[in-house]
């Protein structure tokens, strides 16, 4: 049977080596080469192993070995699992019970460990070598099992390794003969760190024995682990994060605690803590545990309660639409506007701009189709209303109308800083306009605050996708991306979508394009001309997240169209009304006038 690629394996290896390592992307890198060690210039990170293929390689052209990790193992004698079963290298037993030496002892005093539970653990050291402290794993049962040894002189830089263990010897916990019951187990990654949880008092304290991501020794005592009640993780604190926690939550069954982030009093691990504040701050990082949190989920106590009346909103100006909506749209939502062809569907949204103007918002506006002369035309003639516009006959009968010249000048002013429009003409990579768009979106709502969007339409952002799938999948991300947006900054944005061709009136199934647009807006609008008289309109409201209530069919809300003005509104409501620029004065402040 053929072998097959694990990270653990190597992990594996490099532990029986010695080798230091770590994992960058795709590689592990080690700091020598197991064949060259480096060369005589002790050349460091030369070597690597692709974790995704197995391929090793020495980068030093007078090495250059290179391979599958298979050959790599075969050839320092490490034995695999073919897909068959491990079979370990048996250890020989201690005839006798093992001497704690001197040197172990004094050294870990020197790590806030006890010599009483330096002896408990039988912790020794070399007697040809005292300066290396020796580490022996026995099972539950009292066998010896693994043996590691660290190098109590080590400093970085130094030839040699700072640990190593016995080759081909069965990994286990660290620590599972002294554990007391079944109640709660607390893993570490160092032996030294679950030696300072004994020292704090706890007996059931073990470590894992090569490293965070080395998880050979799982299989040898999944059935042991699996018989403790509570899981504790005390792993290390690295780059804000707690090792052996991913690792340990995806094999485990049982409940798991996690010793919190801010219990490790900026230390990176248990001995460090047990060496800098006692071993009170250890019990407290027990006691303190709690169990991971899942990304995305939190505890329904925890929400603030908001009452959705009292939730900040925007008018549109069409009271019985802001009836039916709650008092407005609230911000960080997102509304589709609908409708057929030629109906209004721009001009409806020019209106509810206006509106958001008068209410004293700033304003983004999108046209994927007409110039932005055009959409200042149409905003134009509605800001200034039928008071403000002559009326003329064009060569063949039919009325025209003009904007006074100085209206014009005021709503211009009006304007500034108050309304944006996307430049169509700056975009001339037509594949990036989409997401050209929505950053763009979001740098105005940063730099300018807008806190309205109006973007028409929806088709428009997708004509560079051609084929059916993408397109779909195009338009469910770009309207995602836009309900993100409004949610993050709590704005308002209107889409404006084409609906397919419907025979029995409408519905939210009708909108062209993905099912999931109309799934992710909060409101649904669908805007139309009455087929009988122009100057009559009506709107329906087919999806209202918040508030629930709906306008349809003969329900649906009433409103009047003046071609001169452009201007939408209600059949209740006043066909004169003055906006701010009307009533406000623009004039520039001459130097004799400044107040300072």
């Amino acid at each position: 049977m053929s072998y097959k690629f694990d990270l653990d394996d190597a992990i594996g290896l490099a532990h029986t080596l010695g080798a230091e390592y770590k994992i960058h992307g795709d590689e592990m890198q080690w700091k020598y080469c197991p064949y060259c060690n480096g060369g005589a210039h002790h050349d460091e990170e030369s070597f690597s192993i692709n974790i995704e293929s197995g391929a090793f390689l020495c980068l030093r052209s007078s090495c250059g070995m290179s391979g599958h990790f298979a050959e790599l193992a075969r050839d320092f004698d490490y034995r695999l699992d073919n897909g068959i079963s491990t079979v370990y290298v048996p250890l020989p037993q201690p005839k006798k019970p093992i001497v704690s030496r001197d040197s172990a002892i004094e050294y870990m005093k020197s790590r806030g460990i006890s010599e009483e539970i330096t002896k408990r653990y039988s912790i020794t050291a070399q007697e040809k070598n005292p300066d290396v402290i020796v580490f022996p794993f026995f099972d539950e049962t009292g066998k010896l099992q693994f043996v590691k040894y660290r190098n109590s002189k080590f400093r970085k830089g130094m030839k040699g390794n700072k640990e190593w263990c016995e080759a081909n010897a069965m990994p286990i916990l660290f620590g599972m003969y002294q554990c007391k019951g079944f109640d709660r187990l607390i893993i570490t990654e160092g032996q030294i760190d679950s030696l300072s949880v004994a020292q704090a008092g706890f007996d059931n304290a073990v470590s894992v024995p090569t490293g965070a991501k080395g998880m050979t020794w799982f299989p040898p005592c999944q059935e042991w682990i699996s018989k403790f009640k509570e899981v504790i993780i005390f792993g290390d604190c690295e780059k804000g994060h707690i090792t052996l926690v991913d690792e340990l939550k995806a094999r485990l069954s049982q409940p798991i605690k996690v010793v919190r982030m801010q219990d490790y009093l900026g230390e990176k691990d248990a001995n460090d803590i047990l060496r800098t504040y006692g071993v009170k701050a250890i019990q407290k990082c027990i006691e303190n545990a709690r169990e991971p949190s899942i990304e995305c989920v939190k505890d329904m106590a925890s929400v603030d309660f908001l009452d959705i009346n009292s939730l900040d909103k925007v008018a549109t100006g069409i009271a019985e639409l802001d009836k039916t909506l709650g008092g407005g749209v609230c911000v960080g939502q997102m509304v589709l506007v609908t409708g057929k062809r030629g109906e209004g569907k721009s001009t409806f949204l020019s209106q509810v701009e206006c509106n958001a103007l008068e209410a004293g918002e700033r304003v983004f506006i999108y046209s994927g189709e007409l110039p932005d002369f055009n959409v200042k035309y149409w905003m134009d003639s509605q800001l200034a209303g039928a008071s403000n516009m002559d009326i003329s006959l064009n060569q063949f009968g039919g009325e025209q109308y003009t904007i006074h010249p100085d209206a014009l000048k005021k709503i211009n002013e009006w304007y500034r800083g108050r309304c944006y429009i996307y430049d169509n003409n700056y975009v001339y990579d037509k594949e990036s306009e989409l997401e050209s768009l929505v950053e763009t979106v979001e740098k105005v709502i940063r730099q300018y605050s807008v806190r309205v969007i109006g973007i028409d339409n929806l088709m428009t952002a997708m004509d560079t996708v051609t084929e059916q799938e993408n397109l779909y999948l195009a338009q469910s991300n770009f309207v995602g991306a836009l309900k993100k947006l409004a949610m993050r900054y709590k704005v308002i944005i209107y889409l404006v979508a084409h609906p397919r061709k419907s025979q029995n009136g409408f519905t939210n199934d009708d909108v062209s394009g993905s099912s999931d647009i109309t799934n992710k807006v909060d409101i649904v609008l669908n805007y139309g001309r009455d087929a009988t008289d122009s100057r009559k309109s009506y709107l329906q409201v087919t999806k209202n997240r918040l508030f629930g209530n709906l306008r349809q069919k003969e329900d649906s809300i009433r409103l009047r169209y003046s071609s001169m003005t452009k201007r939408i509104f209600g059949e209740e409501e006043k066909t004169i009304m003055q906006y701010g620029w009307e009533r406000e004065e623009f004039s520039a402040v001459g130097d004799d006038e400044l107040p300072f």
